[in-house]
């Protein structure tokens, strides 16, 4: 398979998983907003919303990283500033979820 129609089929399907997870996100988020900061870490310490909330940074990460990288790939004409942009993408959209979720689980 193409590399292209690979990120292509990436991207769809993370989308897709996308979709509900904001949804679930934005209900809850609109719940926990004018509430005390207790009960927005209780809502943070909840074993399910911990783990639905991880899921929704790695993907949302994953999908934002595959999107920037195909304007890269489409706006960059340098072959090396283009692979040093990319590998940065791709570091961040590694580090950045690992550490929120890491310091997620330590509430």
């Amino acid at each position: 398979m193409i590399n292209a129609t690979k990120k292509w089929i990436f991207l769809k399907i993370s989308g897709a998983i996308l979709i509900p997870l904001m949804v679930w996100f934005i209900l809850n988020l609109i719940k926990v907003y004018d509430q005390e900061y207790v009960n927005v870490v209780n809502f943070f310490t909840n074993s399910l919303s911990k783990f639905l909330f991880s899921i929704f940074i790695i993907v949302a990460y994953f999908f934002s990283a595959l999107s920037i990288s195909e304007v890269f790939e489409d706006y960059i004409k340098n072959a090396k500033i283009k692979n040093v942009a990319n590998r940065l993408l791709y570091v961040s959209a590694v580090a950045i979820p690992l550490i929120t979720i890491i310091l997620i689980s330590i509430l």
